[in-house]
């Protein structure tokens, strides 16, 4: 199906959208993107000099001196192959960055270039020119300029070290010039895709429905849980003005299912609303054991012939809560739960336990995550 606004259409889509940007709900933009619309992850290797002596100890990185030899011969400067330059000014860094998605030749991004020796700065250092490829091997984007390191390093000649964050790693603010478009579906065919950022199938008809009411009928459908396919114009203007006016209609989104998220190194617990305890009873209570050693002096009797020695002693106390049991009736809601556990005193870690038993139980109704 392909799709050709007419002016009626366009007139009912804009009215809409003025209705319903003060209705409460979320956009599409928020909940979606559009399939194919995707960043692309670039990655090169160069050098970076003018280093004040921070840089890599040539004589126990090869590699820096290999690419410093290679580097010199392409402008016609010939090293020896039997020398071993020991330099200090020089280092051997990855540079890495991000090609956005219709990024076009001649614009700029930002790169990260990280120490991949034995450097200790890269503080003042300028990185060469670097080629950034693309996981097919295409040179996309040329990297190169100075560094700007956030971090600071300081070495005495005893050994002693000072450093603030990191500064083996730096940035270079649009320190890459894109070379070649990154390929893109968008636009090549009759229709487009939106995916969910949380798969979700109410969340996923109910796109498909408020476009259809917006548009027409058989504009969109869902595909699964997390993709809804939408038909558009084929022309590139028409398109782009089409996509905008999707990505902002609202709509309520599917409410999440019941989950319990335990933070097991912190202790931290959230529990999601719709979080519901089947009929079961708790009894929580803790079991305190102190034990303490003591060291005692037997003294012998005068003229009994005895020696006097240390006699060590433990007293062992227990301590047991007397915490009484709680009825958990059918359905309890979030909030009867935590009044409950508050009731008795439990800590956030008690409050762990009791929900893992519960879940063993087959009390809770949730989904127990343990990150």
């Amino acid at each position: 199906m392909r799709f050709r606004p007419g002016k009626t259409g366009l007139i009912m889509l804009i009215t809409f959208l003025l209705i319903s940007g003060s209705a409460l709900g979320e956009r599409i933009k928020d909940l979606a993107s559009i399939a194919g619309v995707r960043d692309n992850q670039l990655v090169g290797y160069g050098l970076v000099v003018g280093l004040d002596g921070t840089g890599d100890l040539t004589t126990q990185i090869p590699f820096v001196a290999q690419s410093l030899k290679n580097m010199l011969l392409q402008y016609g400067v010939a090293v020896p192959s039997n020398s071993n330059p020991q330099l200090k000014n020089v280092a051997g860094v990855m540079v890495h960055a991000t090609l956005p998605a219709f990024g076009k030749p001649g614009q700029t991004i930002d790169v990260t270039v990280s120490s991949v020796g034995n450097a200790k700065s890269l503080r003042g250092g300028s990185l060469l020119m670097t080629p950034l490829k693309a996981v097919n091997g295409d040179v996309y984007a040329i990297a190169q300029g100075n560094l700007v390191v956030g971090g600071l390093g300081v070495a005495g000649s005893d050994g002693s070290r000072v450093s603030i964050n990191i500064p083996s790693v730096g940035r270079i603010p649009n320190g890459a010039t894109i070379e070649r478009l990154s390929p893109t579906p968008f636009g090549t065919e009759d229709a487009i895709v939106f995916n969910l950022r949380s798969s979700d199938f109410t969340t996923s008809k109910r796109i498909a429905d408020v476009i259809n009411t917006t548009i027409g009928a058989g504009t969109s459908y869902p595909i699964d849980s997390s993709s809804v396919h939408v038909s558009a114009p084929r022309s590139p203007a028409q398109r782009v003005s089409f996509v905008s006016m999707l990505e902002n209609l609202t709509l309520e989104p599917g409410e999440a299912s019941a989950r319990v998220i335990i933070n097991s190194r912190s202790g931290t617990v959230v529990i999601g609303r719709h979080v519901r305890v089947t009929a079961a009873a708790v009894s929580h209570g803790s079991l305190t054991v102190t034990i303490t050693e003591r060291q005692q002096v037997s003294q012998p009797g005068a003229l009994s012939g005895g020696n006097t020695v240390v006699v060590p002693t433990s007293d062992i106390q227990v301590e047991q809560d007397q915490s009484h049991m709680f009825l958990f009736e059918p359905g309890v809601s979030l909030n009867e739960l935590v009044r409950a556990v508050n009731q008795v005193g439990a800590a956030p870690g008690d409050l762990v336990a009791i929900l893992e038993a519960l879940k063993e139980a087959g009390a809770l109704r949730a989904e127990l995550i343990v990150i």
